[in-house]
């Protein structure tokens, strides 16, 4: 991947984590142009008047509603990424949940508390072993090695 090349955009991507181990999985409407039925994180396009920050805080109030108890725990970023054959900045955000209720917008039709053994039967967007891998919050055999490039599979 070219990295001197300037992204052609950036994102926010939040991953949350439950006391049991569990990533939140949100499935994207099938009326979606990107990742169309696929499960991925709340995650969003950062705006030009906005930081990575508030892009992610945004689209966590958009994807997941405000009735949540959120602690944030780390920030990643930024990352180069060149999925669907673009150049991207991203920027991962790891949460803590406390509890809540999760209001899905209209991008989403169902939600998935993902224990780390049951997460190769989703039907992920390219990009998530990945991100995973790179916060380190589960170990390498839950992930799919195919999906996840040389220097992380180096780390496992």
């Amino acid at each position: 991947m070219n990295k001197s090349r300037p992204p052609e955009a950036r994102f926010s991507i939040n991953l949350i984590i439950n006391n049991k181990n569990e990533l939140l999985l949100l499935k994207r409407s099938d009326k979606l142009e990107l990742g169309p039925g696929k499960w991925g994180f709340p995650a969003g396009h950062i705006q030009t008047s906005e930081s990575p920050r508030e892009c992610a805080f945004r689209e966590l109030n958009e994807e997941i509603g405000i009735n949540t108890s959120l602690e944030l725990v780390r920030t990643l970023g930024p990352v180069r990424d060149s999925f669907y054959g673009g150049i991207y900045e991203v920027y991962l955000f790891q949460y803590l949940w406390f509890g809540g209720e999760i209001i899905l917008n209209n991008e989403h039709t169902e939600f998935a508390w993902v224990a780390p053994e049951d997460y190769n039967t989703y039907d992920v967007m390219p990009g998530l072993d990945e991100d995973i891998a790179l916060l380190k919050l589960w170990p390498i055999k839950y992930l799919d090695r195919n999906k996840l490039p040389g220097h992380l599979l180096a780390d496992s």
